[in-house]
């Protein structure tokens, strides 16, 4: 995207929920997805960096989100929620489903310019996350790793937590890796040159 095309970010609204390729929207606008553990923060780093309330719906129920989350931002660029793995407490069925419909969304949606891969900076990854982060890799999918909920961790222990995740990761340093917090409003620039970086 050309440095001087400036985002009104403000201008966001939730486009559509789609469970398949048929629903999704059929243009050529860049979408970079969210990937994450239900109860990571993925709505609130949505809302934060998008300076809105809850245009992405927090829950306090992990595993709301069931379908593909299409949001429009300023129509120049869409945010993709997909269904966070890990906590939901669905059946094997119903989890296979979403992981064939993830799968089948980042492997062959053309719109697709990277994902947002969030982690939980306080505690090593899940094995959900290293398996998400090694399946983006298998597919040179490219990723930004947000680690949120940096606020809970003082900021002399970042370091350290940062090098945690990363070593558990086996993260490749050529991908970004951002310190986030929705309170404390950490990250939010970082985040944003970054992803117009890669649309």
């Amino acid at each position: 995207m050309a440095e001087e095309q400036v985002l009104n970010t403000h201008n966001a609204s939730i486009l559509l929920s789609a469970a398949n390729k048929s629903h999704y929207p059929q243009d050529d606008i860049p979408e970079i997805a969210l990937a994450g553990r239900s109860n990571v923060g993925k709505s609130s780093f949505i809302n934060t960096i998008l300076g809105r309330k809850n245009l992405a719906r927090t829950s306090s129920r992990p595993g709301k989100t069931q379908l593909l989350n299409f949001f429009n931002i300023d129509d120049k660029i869409r945010f993709v929620d997909v269904p966070g793995y890990g906590y939901a407490k669905v059946s094997k069925t119903e989890r296979a489903k979403w992981g064939k419909m993830i799968e089948d969304y980042l492997t062959s949606r053309d719109n697709l310019r990277a994902v947002v891969s969030l982690v939980d900076l306080r505690h090593e990854p899940s094995k959900e996350d290293v398996q998400m982060y090694d399946f983006l890799k298998y597919y040179e999918i490219p990723v930004i790793v947000v680690a949120t909920k940096a606020d809970k961790i003082p900021r002399g222990k970042w370091n350290k937590h940062e090098s945690m995740v990363k070593k558990k990761l086996s993260f490749d340093a050529q991908d970004h890796f951002i310190i986030f917090s929705s309170v404390d409003k950490i990250g939010i620039d970082q985040a944003w040159d970054t992803i117009l970086d890669m649309v």
